[in-house]
């Protein structure tokens, strides 16, 4: 069933919010279950539409899944029954490419249909496909992926691209190869030093974490492990975001500051600093909101790259917030060529933006938001997190529509967002 969010903007957001757990960890801790006949205990999972689908796919493929509770859940692979995951769950989302590295050293074999996810421009798996064949892999390709290997062979491996989900396939794949491998230009974010971290509980031998460089000396066999995700910094972004331009006083818990330390350095340049207080980020009310010229007084520019650079999926959020700062920015979104067209709903609402080009964007702030009553429709998770954070600011009704895309990425939102005070009501379509 279809539904909206129906949002009063304007009302002050105030209180303590917890994020919840890094959805883009769930997907290769998930799938690193697939690597072991033992348990694998997983804590502060994220209850939320992907990782639901994520765990459903792997109990149709044979794994043992027990839900303690929606926070909490234990995997066990004990006899795998197919190497083709469900077409249909898969083609929702696009994490569940991370079952390709697992799959192929496991069962040997993995049949991947077209992965899901959102709409945000062409998204390659070429990377993928190249570090699993120097690994040994056989690939062939009818519109539908298919690798085998009946041996996995460690190799020094250079990636094309320091692409997130091709270095966890690639990590799950060499964890259990014969020999050294080396990743060279591999992505380093939070969830991509998880997974090393629970491999290495579960016996694997993986060095160089948090760095471009990985080493991974395989093993011939991997055991149990339980593990707890951190939080998901992705939504921390969200929620300093959305207190800075609500004028809100928000204490945000487990923020884990040292995985925002790139973040909070473009949120100051558009006025915006959290208090550190410990593991924990306090946002103040009236943040001075003025966006911080370069030398010379020529207009900033702000733009992402991987890893420890800033995050592309914090990009829309930061975008809205500088339609509330005073000066002129430019959004350089480099990776995805479809990422910024949700600027044009801003538009409609009042915010000054000129979209220059697929990947550029001219901010002109502050702007006065005006709701929408008769309806957005959320084109992915972050333009739909991005635009409920517009409507929560702007004057008066906004609808927003197809918030299962929300849905996707952040747990609870709704019930978040009321207990700061809120005025956001879902209703079915």
């Amino acid at each position: 069933m279809m539904q909206s969010f129906i949002i009063e903007g304007r009302a002050p957001l105030n209180g303590v919010v917890t994020p919840s757990g890094n959805k883009n960890a769930a997907f290769p801790l998930i799938s690193a279950a697939l690597l072991t006949d033992q348990p694998i205990i997983l804590h502060n999972l994220p209850d939320i539409g992907d990782v639901r689908t994520m765990l459903h796919i792997v109990e149709d493929l044979g794994v043992e899944v027990t839900r303690h509770d929606v926070h909490h859940v234990t995997l066990r692979a004990g006899i795998i029954r197919k190497t083709t995951p469900d077409p249909t769950r898969f083609a929702k989302m696009r994490g569940a490419l991370v079952l390709m590295g697992a799959m192929l050293a496991r069962e040997g074999e993995v049949n991947l249909s077209q992965p899901g996810g959102d709409q945000i421009g062409r998204r390659r798996v070429d990377t993928h496909i190249a570090a699993l064949q120097a690994l040994g892999a056989k690939f062939h390709y009818d519109g539908n992926f298919t690798l085998r290997a009946s041996k996995l062979h460690g190799q020094d491996i250079l990636l094309e691209e320091a692409s997130v989900t091709a270095t966890e396939n690639a990590i799950l794949a060499a964890s259990l190869a014969e020999g050294e491998t080396i990743i060279r230009n591999a992505a380093s974010e939070p969830h991509v030093q998880d997974l090393c971290l629970m491999l290495n509980q579960m016996g694997a031998k993986i060095t160089g974490i948090g760095s471009n460089t990985l080493f991974i000396r395989g093993v011939k066999s991997l055991g149990g492990a339980e593990f707890t995700l951190g939080a998901d910094y992705l939504e921390v972004g969200s929620f300093i975001a959305l207190s800075s331009i609500t004028n809100g006083e928000i204490l945000i818990k487990n923020a884990v500051p040292e995985h925002l330390r790139m973040a909070l350095m473009v949120f100051k340049r558009l006025g915006i600093e959290p208090e550190i207080r410990g593991n924990d980020l306090f946002l103040p009310n009236s943040q001075p909101l003025v966006i911080m010229p370069d030398i010379g007084n020529a207009i900033p520019k702000i733009d992402d790259a991987p890893w420890p650079a800033f995050p592309a999926d914090m990009m829309s959020v930061t975008l809205v917030a500088a339609t509330q700062a005073n000066g002129t920015v430019l959004f350089h979104e480099k990776m995805y060529e479809s990422r910024l067209y949700f600027v044009d709903r801003l538009i409609s609402m009042g915010a000054r933006i000129v979209l220059c080009d697929p990947h550029r964007a001219l901010v002109q702030g502050p702007s006065t938001l005006r709701g929408d009553p008769q309806g957005i429709s959320s084109p992915d998770i972050r333009a739909g997190i991005a635009l409920l954070i517009a409507a929560l600011c702007a004057e008066g009704q906004t609808i927003i529509h197809n918030i299962n895309q929300i849905d996707r990425g952040y747990e609870n939102i709704e019930g978040k967002l009321l207990q700061l005070g809120a005025k956001i009501k879902r209703v079915n379509e």
